[in-house]
């Protein structure tokens, strides 16, 4: 069966964030001083922490994209439990990269409703 409608939405939304938090975290890793750190939090790491933990979110998020647009419904359960996963990430990460942070944010929100629309609309 093609994935269609929401489906589609959801797999590219998620191969878009999954890539670009690749991107940010491979940032981070190669050059830990691109970003600037503000006021201490509870929940502060180091850059290159930082940069390993978007590396693996965003490869996982790929990897479930690309299994949602093979119709795969493990893929449709892991990238609404990702989604979730990524924007608590990045709201640990607003410190570092405030205005980049909230839009990934946004961007997994938009994740989360493409899946859970179409959750039970399986033909």
């Amino acid at each position: 069966m093609l994935v269609a409608g929401a489906a589609l939405f959801a797999a590219s939304m998620l191969g878009i964030v999954g890539f670009l938090q690749l991107m940010e975290g491979i940032a981070a890793v190669a050059k830990d001083d691109i970003y600037v750190t503000g006021i201490a939090y509870v929940y502060q790491f180091d850059v290159t922490t930082w940069g390993w933990i978007h590396i693996v979110v965003g490869a996982v998020a790929i990897g479930s994209a690309v299994g949602i647009f093979m119709d795969q419904a493990w893929a449709r359960v892991v990238g609404i439990v990702l989604a979730v996963i990524g924007a608590v990430v990045n709201f640990a990460f607003v410190p570092y990269y405030p205005v980049w942070s909230l839009v990934v944010i946004g961007m997994y929100g938009l994740v989360i409703w493409a899946l859970c629309a179409q959750y039970g609309r399986r033909a």
